[in-house]
């Protein structure tokens, strides 16, 4: 069952705010053992180790607040020293987003203190609805589904970022200005090491069983027996179960801090890394345009990915998710659109956006 799901079946309870939306998701994606992703809003696939097809309306908003713990903390996942070695990220070739990423590197213009985003939510069989993110220059985050509620959010100091958050803003900081094996490894594991990467083979183990566990021990408090343990991925389906984490973490950098030069650059070049992306061009709104897609093989098998951003500068236009045809789960189709500007937080308090 995937997030979209939920929300819809949720009908007789009042519309949630953009942020609920993604509480809800965050825990389904906790539960998937995918990572997490608390803030940014944009619609997903379903992912990774699906939940079975349990009634909506007897897990209810229960099962969002019961899976969230894993999410937040990373779960039980060891930290202890890396004695696997990490795999190698594929080799980045001057790739159209590499080239890109350089480009918006260049351009960057110190304007305004804070990156806006505002996105437009098309879910399958929902109500459209828009939202708003501000992500500020010194981390803090802050977000309403109008100017009126933002500028609240803001002016009562409601921060509502996390140290899930923060790591994202620096793997993709780093990316941008640094070591991009460094960030690739930092960003795949930034709301926990589920798929073992750095980890000795026992200390991965322990990680996989500590999160079967967990999934299990969240089904068994709403009351709803736990679906079998899955075994640890290996081999491609690992590297799949990788590029997935990279790829959601990515991108909710990019949907919260799109605005900011840095993160929008160290986005396109992690996304670059990813073996089973491809990337094409187009137009919309006579704007020139490039299109990532990602396979299904890094979205859980039920969906494939289509990423638009502006071939200029690098923001993102339009996210669109296409149910795969050969998946006996496959998710439903939606669409994101997004405008991401740089604004001054003071404007934002003042409702001046």
């Amino acid at each position: 069952m995937d997030e979209m799901d939920l929300m819809k079946k949720l009908s007789d309870v009042p519309s949630p705010s953009p942020e609920a939306y993604d509480r809800a998701r965050t825990a389904l994606q906790t539960a998937m053992a995918e990572p997490a992703e608390p803030v940014d809003t944009v619609v997903r696939p379903k992912r990774w180790f699906s939940w079975p097809r349990a009634g909506v309306a007897a897990v209810g908003v229960a099962a969002v607040a019961a899976a969230v713990v894993m999410a937040t903390t990373g779960g039980n996942v060891p930290t202890g020293p890396a004695t696997q070695a990490a795999p190698q990220a594929p080799p980045v070739v001057e790739s159209p987003l590499v080239k890109l990423a350089s480009e918006v590197k260049a351009a960057a213009t110190v304007q305004g203190d804070s990156s806006l985003v505002i996105g437009t939510k098309m879910p399958a069989d929902l109500p459209s609805y828009t939202f708003y993110s501000v992500y500020t220059d010194k981390g803090q985050i802050f977000s309403g589904d109008s100017t009126k509620t933002v500028a609240a959010s803001a002016s009562k100091n409601d921060d509502q970022a996390t140290p899930y958050h923060a790591k994202l803003m620096a793997a993709a900081r780093e990316a941008a200005n640094g070591d991009l094996e460094k960030a690739r490894i930092a960003m795949i594991t930034a709301a926990h090491n589920v798929t073992g990467l750095g980890l000795s083979p026992a200390e991965a183990d322990k990680a996989w069983a500590d999160a079967q566990a967990k999934i299990a021990e969240d089904f068994r408090k709403i009351g709803k027996p736990a679906p079998p343990a899955r075994p640890r991925p290996e081999g491609k389906e690992l590297e799949n179960f990788r590029n997935n984490h990279l790829w959601s973490n990515a991108t909710s950098a990019l949907f919260l801090g799109a605005a900011n030069a840095d993160i929008r650059a160290g986005v396109l070049k992690l996304i670059s890394t990813i073996p089973d992306t491809k990337v094409g061009t187009t137009e919309i709104d006579g704007q020139r345009a490039l299109t990532i897609s990602a396979s299904p093989d890094i979205q859980g098998g039920d969906a494939s990915v289509v990423l638009t951003i502006n071939a200029d500068n690098g923001l993102p236009i339009l996210q669109e998710i296409f149910p795969a045809p050969n998946s006996p789960t496959p998710s439903k189709p939606a669409k994101v659109t997004y405008k991401s500007s740089r604004v001054n937080l003071a404007d934002v308090v003042a409702g001046k956006i």
